[in-house]
């Protein structure tokens, strides 16, 4: 049975996943999961004394780490990466925080996947697409009606195929519990938004998190950059 989480302020382990196809997975879409590794008690408990204060340390996040697929083999990442899941569709708890990040562009999921998706998507507190990984939520029906974002090449197609959603040309944009972004590294632009929501504040473990992971704090809106890439 779901028992629903406030992130803000956790009652129990906040159960964090990554759903991965039966592709080939972008390696820096779903590497931002790393800074929930950043807040979590086993990384602050190994951490050198001296260097992080115990008020900061009693912050410290009960998370645990879901990879998963359909079939609980292991699975494929750029650069020729294989991780091993954790779990399969049939044995994966209700994720609290999900991560999706794009597959092969030739590749199309299939219905157990979508199926899976949306499941996971409604028993979820936050759910998260980096990169191409919007594309995945759309497919499996997520996004309509919705404000969402994605690699800004795509933007204008995506908007003639799905008119249904609001495309927006942002680093990242959030619609209740659906948080999308950008290209790739735009991925950590959005965790930086994510973690400080929940979580961050000056004084705050998060706070520290970001200044020592030298985390980017980016202009939403691209004006940093020149061009559309």
């Amino acid at each position: 049975m779901s028992d629903p989480i406030n992130l803000a302020k956790p009652h129990r382990t906040i159960r964090t996943g990554v759903i991965l196809a039966n592709s080939e997975t972008e390696l820096l879409d779903v590497a931002p999961i790393d800074i929930f590794n950043a807040l979590s008690k086993k990384f602050v408990h190994d951490f050198p004394e001296g260097i992080l204060p115990d008020h900061l340390r009693a912050q410290a996040l009960d998370v645990e780490f879901h990879w998963v697929n359909e079939t609980g083999k292991p699975a494929a990442l750029t650069c020729g990466l294989r991780i091993n899941t954790t779990d399969s569709f049939a044995t994966c708890p209700p994720l609290d925080i999900i991560i999706i990040g794009a597959h092969d562009a030739k590749y199309t999921l299939n219905e157990a996947e979508c199926d899976f998706i949306r499941k996971s998507y409604e028993t979820s507190a936050a759910f998260i697409t980096i990169c191409g990984g919007s594309l995945s939520a759309l497919q499996s029906g997520l996004l309509e009606g919705k404000t969402a974002t994605g690699p800004r090449p795509m933007l204008d197609d995506l908007r003639k195929a799905a008119p249904g959603v609001k495309w927006v040309e942002k680093r990242w944009v959030r619609d209740g519990k659906l948080w999308t972004s950008g290209a790739l590294l735009n991925g950590l632009d959005l965790m930086r938004a994510f973690v400080t929501e929940y979580w961050g504040g000056e004084g705050t473990l998060v706070e520290f998190a970001l200044a020592l992971g030298a985390y980017p704090d980016r202009d939403v809106n691209y004006a940093d950059v020149q061009g559309k890439l």
